[in-house]
């Protein structure tokens, strides 16, 4: 029997912030992650209809936000705050009165990120903040993931491609950094270097070279292309698990490890070297500073 799919046509309201203190921060990125999930978990809902049902997403739903990315946006009168430092910034600042904005993808991933800048731009500057749905929108490759357990069938990604929206290598967002941005001075200016699409790409590609997924990489990373340096740190890592906060050792492919483990590269198989050009393997702590 098939069943049918409750697929949610309710696209999140803009949430408009005034915010006073740093603290404010957290509340804009909870309403980032709120509309993000809201899209991604639509959009799965959609395609797992049009697989099991041969469903089409409901008219409409390409063009009314509710698969979209959340835009970020920040209005800046020009009105400074404190004891006006903030140009001393390397980071975190705004050179000029306007609008600003950027699409945003995984906001959990990048909350600390996120936390950090909004709460610069907070305590320098007396700004508007905005969140809603923007005009752009999430790739259907981007919110598939094999270990979910999602099954295509006969579906291939042509099909999918027909009613849903795809990745398009022309629309992803390389103005600021080719220099092509602020050709049209009516448009808003730019509140990050790589917008959403460009970001999703990026991680799409870490995984794919890497096979582990982006969210296990820890801040300190090393690189090397003996096979023996990479044995030799997979056993180290299986026996620090449980000790120093490390919480788990995974690998490429999805394997993943989290008890204290002798010669663990016996429980991480060496076939990822044949599968995947540039397989990684991490010791991962909850901080990240594995």
């Amino acid at each position: 029997m098939k069943r049918s799919m409750n697929i949610s046509s309710t696209v999140p309201a803009t949430r408009t912030f005034h915010p006073e203190t740093p603290a404010d921060a957290d509340a804009v990125i909870a309403a980032l992650q709120d509309h993000y999930s809201a899209a991604v978990t639509g959009l799965r809902a959609a395609i797992t209809a049009f697989v099991q049902n041969g469903t089409p997403p409901p008219p409409g739903s390409m063009a009314d936000g509710r698969f979209s990315y959340p835009a970020l946006s920040i209005r800046f009168g020009g009105v400074e705050r404190g004891d006006g430092d903030s140009h001393n910034l390397a980071f975190g600042r705004l050179e000029r009165a306007g609008d600003y904005v950027t699409t945003v993808t995984q906001p959990a991933l990048f909350a600390d990120y996120l936390r950090e800048q909004l709460r610069l731009l907070i305590r320098h500057y007396d700004v508007t903040i905005a969140v809603g749905a923007s005009g752009q929108m999430i790739p259907f490759p981007y919110v598939l993931d094999a270990s979910d357990g999602s099954e295509m069938g006969s579906v291939t990604p042509l099909d999918l491609a027909r009613h849903f929206p795809t990745t398009e290598l022309a629309d992803i967002g390389d103005e600021l950094a080719d220099g092509l941005f602020g050709m049209d001075p009516d448009a808003p200016l730019p509140l990050a270097l790589f917008d959403a699409l460009r970001t999703d790409f990026s991680l799409a590609r870490l995984r794919h070279y890497t096979g582990t997924a982006p969210e296990h990489f820890q801040r300190y990373i090393l690189f090397t292309n003996y096979h023996r340096y990479v044995d030799e740190f997979v056993d180290w890592g299986g026996e620090q698990l449980g000790q120093n906060d490390y919480t788990a050792l995974t690998g490429a492919g999805g394997l993943q490890l989290n008890k204290r483990t002798k010669n663990a590269r016996d429980k991480l198989s060496d076939t990822a070297w044949r599968r995947h050009q540039m397989p990684a393997y991490h010791l991962v702590r909850p901080d990240g500073m594995g």
